[in-house]
């Protein structure tokens, strides 16, 4: 077995015949915790209102625990509680993909993964009980990664559907809802980020396909996790004229209102963007994806020479954004025009920026993006906006080939 310690579990029938609660989704139950090993390492316990088919393995750089479930309901749950450990440095729960869940647990160094079991106790609870070993950096690296298999077909990413009527002519836009699945983005005083983005996303697509030769296709169509590197790979599927990136973040540093945009550099404009670059980035890491390879795939993207004549049209329609959201009495932050080294903004030829339409920790802000009169005001301006960026992009280019 090349990766020995992926511990893979895909059929739990003798289990399935005294679960509880058979008509929904298996529930986190109570009781769950971690705790330190005799000799090292910890042992993490779940206890679940039925047992579930379930798969558990770990990641290097960092060194994570990734454990994949079919399907449970993460309500009530407690991320922070159970990584009150000095082995975890954070844990993220919630849906990865349609039908299957994701618990991942940030390592403080290289645990190995000695088993995974699931059995069931005399309450019919399926308890979930996971043992890390002590470190060993070597082994570690050796064993991990992302199972390989039939377990996995359910994970793999849906291809965009582009209609056969989507021609040169066509202004493909591709929007982008932050976030989605195991990984929240910005929460406060209920609202979730990824939720209020998908929104969002949905009503800008409906009011820009409005309009006439528009094509919008989205990077997630609900709560469902995205990589990074797949949201860029889904523009250059399908030939994206414009990524256009949603975002509502909350900063825990200084105060911050208002719409901005951010377009790529190699340099943060400032230490708020540099602090959002960092989150933003990290997504990847905190929903337990494989980046193993990863700087080979970004590389064929990073192409600085068509990146010479794409990055002034990403600023240019970032301007345009602020001007049109400015004048129509849309909340612009005091410093609407950012850069930084945004991972999904890496596009070399498809014009590209970050929009955070708000702040979810500024009290008005937030209001604003839950009120649905405003957002079909916001979507309006947005559309137009891009809109008249395109047709001065197009114009341009047409003076460029004369």
């Amino acid at each position: 077995m090349s990766r020995l310690l992926a511990i893979i579990v895909a059929c739990l029938v003798p289990f399935l015949s005294h679960a509880q609660d058979l008509g929904g989704l298996a529930r986190v139950a109570e009781g769950a915790n971690t705790r330190a090993g005799w000799f090292g390492g910890v042992t993490l316990t779940l206890p679940l209102t039925q047992a579930v088919p379930f798969r558990a393995y770990t990641l290097n750089d960092p060194p994570r625990l990734v454990v994949d479930f079919r399907e449970v309901d993460w309500t009530g749950f407690d991320n922070d509680e159970i990584a009150k450990t000095t082995a975890f440095k954070a844990v993220q729960t919630g849906p990865i993909q349609s039908g299957w869940s994701r618990l991942v647990a940030e390592l403080n160094g290289p645990l190995v993964l000695e088993t995974a079991d699931m059995a069931v106790d005399d309450a019919s609870v399926a308890v979930l009980s996971i043992v890390l070993g002590d470190e060993d950096p070597v082994r570690f690296a050796a064993t991990s990664g992302a199972p390989q298999g039939s377990f996995t077909a359910g994970l793999e990413p849906v291809e965009p559907d582009v209609p056969d009527d989507v021609s040169e002519q066509t202004f493909v836009v591709v929007l982008d809802p932050g976030h989605g699945g195991v990984d929240p983005g910005a929460e406060r005083d209920g609202a979730v980020e990824k939720h209020l983005m998908l929104t969002f996303a949905r009503e800008l697509k409906e009011n820009l396909q409005r309009r006439g030769e528009i094509y919008v296709i989205l990077t997630r169509q609900d709560d469902s996790f995205v990589s990074l590197e797949r949201r860029v790979s889904i523009a250059h599927q399908v030939d994206a004229d414009l990524f256009l990136s949603l975002h509502a973040d909350a900063l825990a540093e200084g105060r911050a209102r208002g719409a901005a945009v951010h377009t790529l550099s190699d340099e943060a404009s400032d230490t708020a963007t540099e602090n959002l670059v960092q989150r933003h980035n990290r997504a990847d890491v905190l929903a337990g994806e494989d980046l193993s390879g990863a700087d080979d795939k970004v590389a064929q993207v990073l192409l600085d020479l068509a990146r010479q004549e794409t990055q002034p049209r990403s600023v240019s329609i970032a301007r345009q954004i602020i001007q049109e959201l400015d004048t129509s009495g849309i909340p612009v932050n005091s410093r609407p025009l950012r850069h930084g080294g945004f991972s999904v903004l890496k596009s070399a030829n498809i014009p590209s920026v970050l929009l955070e339409i708000g702040f979810l920790s500024d009290a008005q802000d937030l209001a604003n993006l839950q009120d649905e009169e405003w957002r079909r005001f916001a979507v309006s301006v947005l559309g137009n906006a891009i809109l008249h960026w395109y047709n001065e992009d197009q114009a341009k280019k047409g003076l460029v080939r004369n």
